[in-house]
């Protein structure tokens, strides 16, 4: 009995002896990391209109971030039991709602990323401030993830509705047109998304003749386009603002009514990759957008969208690179903070200079958790241009950082 508790005494010791060195090995730093492992929960559309926006490519992201960690550290790292989990929120934010809680209160999550649909996004927010842990959104436009909804354990990692309509807006409108119609999804997203467009537009010298909320998700958006050209005064440019599956539909029906022959061009607030496959190229050509990121913007770029296709069979989103990006960020500040504590991981993260393959110029904000990076603008390749299958993105210019977002929002108190 003697002997087993020296040994135990001992054990104790060394054990405290690392938590004060800041040493590695599993589960170091004297059993810091609660439940001995670190689970990391991706709460996206794996079924719906933004599945190949986010969904299993963006599991796939995360996991690759787990992977990477663990080889890069090996028996140094703060633990070497990382779990991904997933879940299917169908962009519904009461059931967003259901399974943040589920996925933090009984699979112990220590951190959510991802969740694409504004509305799901805003009800996790509050899951995460609620249940005290991170939550990483790289999906989501609205801007209340770092306005009236900010909280200390929510960041928001990869985009905007403020950077895309201030490239979008502002430049169609000095370049196409002066006249916009808006047609907008009526959720949080395409709310935001109005606003902050008729600012730009308004801003840049324009008008916006009229805007019309439609229904989330819909196939059918006949009744606005054919209203279109009977406007008064005529709009020179459509402003389409749904994305992933609603956007393929309005504009193969913008085709169908064939509204370019009326001399009503098109503009889109929010455009993936995944849009322009299933739309095709040859239909988007010349089409200007606003991105936070794209595959082969350039060498460090495309080497690890080399990497992800390697693995999923597909070239990456924005929405699954800044996924990586996010949790990969996350785990560093866990392995220099030596634990999982919500709290002491964002005392890592707040402030954090930032430049990987997909932020550059990066800076976390500690005002409102708003990861400020470098945006573009760009437009849809002409196919006969493209270097290879998904090659749909010609670079126009960069937005720089300090011009890209807004700045912090005196909305954000961070109680």
């Amino acid at each position: 009995m003697k002997r087993t508790l020296s040994t135990g005494v001992a054990l104790a010791a060394a054990g405290a002896l690392l938590a004060g060195c800041g040493g590695g090995g599993p589960s170091s730093g004297g059993g810091k990391v609660s439940d001995g492992k670190i689970v990391l929960g991706v709460l996206t559309d794996l079924s719906g209109v933004y599945a190949d926006i986010a969904g299993q490519g963006s599991v796939e992201a995360v996991q690759m971030a787990v992977d990477d960690f663990k080889k890069k550290y090996g028996d140094k790292a703060v633990t070497s039991d990382i779990e991904v989990i997933k879940a299917d929120h169908q962009n519904k934010p009461e059931i967003a709602n259901t399974q943040a809680r589920e996925m933090y209160d009984r699979k112990r999550a220590d951190a959510l990323f991802d969740v694409p649909t504004s509305s799901a996004a805003l009800a996790v927010a509050d899951v995460a401030k609620q249940s005290k842990r991170l939550y990483f959104n790289t999906g989501a436009a609205t801007t209340e993830l770092a306005g009236k909804s900010c909280n200390p354990y929510t960041y928001e990692w990869a985009y905007d509705a403020h950077m895309l309509a201030h490239g979008t807006g502002a430049k169609v409108t000095e370049q196409v047109g002066k006249n916009w119609y808006l047609l907008y999804p009526d959720y949080a997203f395409g709310q935001d998304m109005q606003a902050k467009f008729t600012t730009a537009i308004e801003g840049a010298g324009g008008k916006v003749v009229a805007k019309d909320p439609t229904p989330f998700p819909s196939d059918n958006y006949s009744t606005f386009l054919l209203k279109a050209p009977g406007l008064k005064p005529k709009p020179d440019v459509l402003g389409v603002l749904q994305a992933g599956g609603d956007l393929a539909n309005v504009v193969k029906q913008y085709e169908q009514f064939k509204l370019k022959d009326k001399n009503i061009k098109l503009a889109i607030g929010l455009l993936f990759d995944s849009d322009i496959a299933a739309i095709g190229a040859d239909k988007l050509a010349g089409t200007m957008f606003t991105t936070a990121w794209f595959w082969n913007l350039d060498d460090k770029a495309r080497a690890w969208s080399d990497r992800y296709k390697e693995r999923t069979g597909k070239r990456p989103t924005f929405d699954q690179a800044a996924d990586y990006s996010a949790a990969t960020t996350y785990l560093e500040a866990v392995q220099k903070a030596g634990t999982d504590k919500a709290e002491e991981v964002s005392k890592r993260l707040d402030g954090m200079k930032l430049d990987d393959f997909f932020a550059r110029n990066g800076t976390v904000r500690a005002a409102d958790h708003r990861l400020v990076h470098d945006a573009y603008l760009v437009e849809v390749k002409d196919p006969a241009k493209a270097e290879e299958k998904g090659d749909y993105t010609k670079f126009i210019e960069q937005i720089p950082a300090d011009e890209a977002f807004d700045s912090a929002s005196p909305l954000c108190h961070m109680s």
